[in-house]
């Protein structure tokens, strides 16, 4: 309102001449010096962005462009009578009434498909007609059309697509050479670098904004290689697939996901880095699908109570929970409990650094892994396998195995607050577990103010080792826990299987 802004501009009421007389008088022949000093140390002249962006969006958006992907989605209510809640009036009267329109024994009308259609955003990289956008705005389309910043509609070939990184490529045929944007060095925006999004918000058109790197290795518990940028440009809805542009133009990320409550951005956008993403499309290029190596564990988090039990100090590295039983770590000699500190020369310095960095190996490659295990270092020689060769072998093992009959039932113990029992069959059958969890001391209760009930641990589960050491009788757990007080440890390391027989590593401390 005019009131205050008068109000504030109002602070001192002497003549700006007086005191620009005044200021003269006490600084002389220093006034310039302290002008420049007072300039540099400005938290405006810091905060100033670009003056323009306007030649850098007119470069680079004839590169984007608008995805338009029609899914078709059963319809359920096609031939299906509407459901009304059981023992109501009108269960029985709409029954009859749906049954005598299907003509009694005539089988009801096969349910029809009906297309759902979903907008993103794209961007060329190839003049030959290479596009690129995520997975998610493509998947299970049938129809993916690619709209250009002049209006031209061509339809695409999905080439390849990955869900893990959430990147998909597209081939469109066109009549000339397309404009294309290049891909610049993600490895060296810095937090604070300016960025520009470009893509199709809310299926408007070709929109331009601008902000910075927030953060980097912002992990969204998407998939298994999240190490995104965050940034304060505004996305929406529909700029998915779109490009994150540098200052020179370039393409440093894949605009991906939003935090928002509302639906709308808040200035919390992802995008996945270039170098995330360049290797996995120069695969789906070529082969059409990807071949990334894999290592065949399961790890886990190495936190402090973890790293103590084990001796290794401060925590570090990646827990091996357990080996996939035709992978290359096993063959290799791996054991549930290693910890992988490094991977081919490469520091890991927290677990799901890993994944990514196995991922990122050729397949075949031979590398050195060093591990701790049990307080000793030890290097393997590993040959990586292909992660999608292994999850189909993986899937494919067979679950049933020869249920361990040997273990008759024992008195139940109480240890650290939790009843345990022998892994009887009365037990197998009241919890779920399957055979494949071959041996151990299942936990029948667990008390609610207990250390093991704040570290997520519930009845039905099996204990099947105490500091890497097998247990498969309740005596066994309340021995070890008093060797590990007596030797002066803090915590015991459980390894913890679930009914489905995966595991865990747990540490607990001891009393």
């Amino acid at each position: 309102m005019p009131v205050s802004l008068k109000t504030c501009a109002a602070r001192d009421v002497r003549p700006a001449a007086a005191l620009r007389q005044m200021v003269r008088r006490r600084l002389g022949p220093h006034l310039p010096a302290v002008l420049a000093l007072a300039l540099l140390g400005s938290p405006a002249a810091f905060a100033k962005g670009p003056d323009s962006l306007a030649d850098l969006a007119a470069s680079v958006s004839d590169t984007v462009v608008n995805i338009s992907a029609v899914q078709s989605i059963e319809d359920k209510r096609s031939g299906s009578p509407p459901q009304v809640e059981p023992g109501t009036p009108f269960d029985d009267l709409f029954e009859e009434f749906f049954r005598r329109r299907r003509q009694g024994d005539q089988p009801a009308p096969p349910r029809r498909e009906r297309k759902s259609s979903s907008l993103g955003s794209g961007f060329v990289v190839d003049p030959s007609g290479i596009v690129i956008t995520n997975n998610h705005v493509i998947a299970d389309a049938k129809d993916v059309t690619v709209i250009f910043a002049d209006g031209q509609k061509l339809k695409a070939e999905i080439v390849g697509k990955d869900s893990k990184v959430d990147v998909a490529v597209l081939k469109v045929k066109a009549e000339k050479p397309l404009k294309a944007a290049r891909f610049g060095d993600s490895e060296a925006m810095r937090v604070g670098d300016w960025v520009v999004a470009v893509g199709n918000p809310f299926g408007l058109g070709g929109t331009v904004t601008a902000g910075v790197i927030s953060a980097r290795n912002r992990n969204i518990d998407s998939g298994p290689y999240d190490n995104y940028f965050q940034t304060d440009a505004a996305i929406n809805k529909g700029n998915s697939g779109g490009p994150l542009f540098n200052m020179a133009g370039e393409v440093i990320g894949i605009n991906t996901a939003i935090l928002s409550p509302t639906g709308g951005s808040i200035g919390i956008g992802f995008a996945t880095p270039a170098a995330t993403v360049v290797p996995i499309i120069d695969q789906l290029r070529k082969y059409g699908e990807t071949r990334r190596g894999w290592l065949g564990v399961r790890i886990q988090t190495v936190d402090e109570t973890i790293a103590e039990s084990l001796d290794l100090g401060t925590p570090r590295g990646a827990l091996v929970a357990g080996t996939d039983e035709k992978g290359p770590a096993k063959a290799a000699g791996l054991l549930a409990g290693d910890v992988i500190v490094k991977f081919d020369g490469v520091e890991i310095k927290e677990s799901r650094d890993l994944p990514k960095i196995v991922a990122a190996a050729p397949v075949g490659k031979e590398v050195e892994v060093q591990l701790i295990r049990q307080g000793k270092q030890i290097v393997k020689t590993i040959k990586l396998g292909r992660l999608e060769d292994g999850e189909k072998k993986v899937a494919a093992l067979d679950k049933d195995g020869a249920m361990d009959k040997s273990l008759a039932g024992r008195p139940a113990a109480r240890v650290l607050g939790m009843e345990l029992s022998r892994l009887t069959d009365d037990a197998r059958q009241k919890f779920s577990i399957k055979s494949t969890v071959a041996a151990g001391v299942v936990i029948t209760a667990v008390d609610p103010a207990s250390v093991a009930a704040e570290k997520r641990i519930r009845p039905g589960e099996v204990i099947l080792e105490v500091d890497q050491q097998p247990v498969s009788d309740p005596a066994d757990i309340a021995k070890k826990m008093q060797a590990a007080k007596g030797g002066g440890k803090k915590s015991a390391l459980l390894l913890v299987a679930n009914g489905q027989g995966e595991v865990r590593f747990v540490a607990l401390a001891v009393p």
